[in-house]
Parts: structure tokens; sequence; C-alpha cells
């Protein structure tokens, strides 16, 4: 997938964990991905925000959906 393409674009990344991090893709990498404005989904509970960014090793990610 051609990630430089959907930077600053709306996304889920759900990880091997069964988490996933809803946000705004700001920087990708061979190596990582930069969520801004990140809202964590954990199975059996609410969806909670974030302060700051988070980054997310690729390894961990299991997909990416591309929502806007």
């Amino acid at each position: 997938m051609g990630w430089r393409r959907h930077v600053r674009s709306r996304v889920v990344v759900n990880l091997k964990s069964g988490s996933a991090i809803e946000g705004v893709l700001y920087r990708s990498d061979t190596q990582l991905l930069e969520i801004k404005g990140p809202i964590v989904h954990e199975p059996g509970a609410e969806p909670a925000p974030a302060d700051g960014s988070m980054v997310v090793e690729r390894s961990n990610v299991d997909y990416v959906q591309i929502v806007g």
C-alpha cells in the first residue's frame, strides 16, 4: 500500500492486540505510523481520547481502514 498518499487522511489503525486507534495519519515511514488526535478503542470499553500523538510500530498493525 502506498502509505504516503494517505498522510493527512482519517484512519482507524487496528492492532494485533484487538485494540484500535482512530485519528489522522500524520506521518509514516518504513517502521512507524504517527497518529494525531488519537482516540483509543479497547474491547469492552468506551472510546477514549488520548493527548498529543501516538506512534505505532507497523509490526503491531493488523490492518488500517481509511475513513476520510
